[in-house]
C-alpha cells in the first residue's frame, strides 16, 4: 500500500517468501467465494478497475476494496480478466477435490468403480487445468479433446494396473493407494497436454514492469513442471494418510455399524487436508515465475534475438518473468 491506498495490481503479502505466498493463496482460494453470484463478482471487478484509476464511489472503504480485490483475484483469470468457470477455479479445489478424492478413496475395490471415479476426476482436473492455464496460448477443440482423452486413459490404465499388481502382491492397505498412483500419473500427462501450445509455441515473458519482450518454450516447460509438482503435493497428504486413518477406523465395531457413512467421513477428512494443502501447494513456487535471459541466449537464440530487438538501446534484464499458471 502507498499513501493509504491498496495497490490493486500487487498481492497484499510479500510473494518472495513462502509464508507470504501461503497467506495470499489461503486468502484468494477461500472456497466461500464460490457461492458469490456473478453479478457481485462483476461489480467487484468494476470497483477494482475504478479504484485503480481513482474513480471509486465516494465513501468507499479500504475493507470494501480489499474484499473486491479478493473476489476479483479468486474468480477472474489473471491474463485475460475473464470470469472463470466456478468449477475450474482454484477456490473450488476444496469442495470439488474433497468430493471426488473422497469417492475415489472409498470406491476402489472393483474395476468398474475405479474406472468411473478416475473418469470423473480427470474430467474435473481437465477443467481446472484449462481454467488456470497461461491464457496467452490458445488451444483448438481437437487439442483439448485429445488432451482430455489421453489423460483419462492414462489414469484408468495406471489405476487398473496398480490395482491388479497390488491385489496379488500386497496387503489390503496398499490397494487403497491405487487412486493416488493413478492421479499422480495422470497429472504428468493431463497438465502438459492441456497446455501443449505453451510448450510448442512458447509463452510471453516480460521484464519486472510487465513489458512483454519475447517468448520462451523453456519458460513454459519450467512453469508447467512446477504446476505438476504442486498438484501432486496438493493431493498427496489426503490420498496417502486418509487410507491409513480409514484402515484403522474400520476395525472398530462402531464403524462397521455405520458403513453407509464411510464415504462422507472420508470426504470430510480429505476436505480438512485440502483446506491446508491447496494454499500450501500453490505457495511452493512463486506465481510470477522467472527465467534468466542468459538461458535464452544459450538455448533459444531466436527468442533471445527478439529480446535484444525489443530492448532496443536499454540493457537486457537479467531476469524475465511470466505467469506459470496454477
Amino acid at each position: 500500500m502507498s499513501d493509504g491506498r491498496v495497490d490493486i495490481d500487487k498481492p497484499l503479502w510479500d510473494q518472495s517468501t513462502f509464508v507470504g505466498r501461503w497467506k495470499y493463496f489461503a486468502w484468494v482460494t477461500d472456497f466461500r467465494t464460490c457461492v458469490v453470484p456473478d453479478s457481485e463478482l462483476l461489480n467487484a471487478k468494476k470497483l477494482c478497475e475504478d479504484y485503480k484509476h481513482g474513480k471509486e464511489p465516494v465513501g468507499t472503504t479500504q475493507e470494501q476494496i480489499i474484499y473486491a480485490k479478493k473476489l476479483y483475484e479468486s474468480a477472474f483469470h489473471p491474463d485475460t480478466g475473464e470470469l472463470q468457470n466456478v468449477f475450474g477455479r482454484m477456490s473450488f479445489q476444496v469442495p470439488g477435490g474433497m468430493a471426488v478424492t473422497g469417492a475415489m478413496l472409498q470406491f476402489y475395490k472393483t474395476n468398474t468403480a475405479v474406472i468411473f471415479w478416475q473418469w470423473v476426476n480427470q474430467s474435473f482436473n481437465a477443467l481446472v487445468n484449462y481454467t488456470n492455464r497461461n491464457a496467452n496460448s490458445s488451444m483448438t477443440n481437437f487439442q483439448l479433446m485429445m488432451a482430455y482423452a489421453n489423460a483419462t486413459a492414462m489414469a484408468m490404465f495406471t489405476a487398473i494396473q496398480c490395482k491388479s499388481f497390488w491385489a496379488k502382491r500386497a496387503n489390503p492397505l496398499m490397494a487403497r493407494y491405487v487412486p493416488f498412483a493413478a492421479v499422480a500419473a495422470a497429472n504428468c500427462v493431463n497438465i502438459p497436454l492441456m497446455r501443449q501450445n505453451e510448450i510448442i509455441n512458447g509463452i510471453e515473458i516480460s521484464d519486472e514492469n510487465g513489458k512483454k519482450l519475447t517468448k520462451s518454450k523453456l519458460a513454459a516447460t519450467k512453469g508447467i513442471s512446477q504446476v505438476i509438482i504442486s498438484r501432486i503435493i496438493m493431493c498427496a497428504p489426503g490420498m496417502l494418510i486418509v487410507p491409513i486413518i480409514m484402515e484403522r477406523l474400520e476395525k472398530y465395531h462402531w464403524m462397521q455399524r455405520i458403513k453407509p457413512l464411510h464415504a462422507p467421513i472420508q470426504v470430510m477428512i480429505v476436505g480438512c487436508f485440502l483446506t491446508f494443502m491447496v494454499p500450501t501447494a500453490c505457495a511452493i513456487f512463486p506465481q510470477k515465475c522467472s527465467i534468466e535471459s542468459s538461458t535464452l541466449e544459450r538455448w533459444e537464440l531466436e527468442n533471445y534475438e527478439q529480446l535484444k530487438k525489443n530492448c532496443e538501446n536499454a540493457d537486457i534484464p537479467t531476469y524475465l518473468y511470466f505467469n506459470k499458471g496454477l
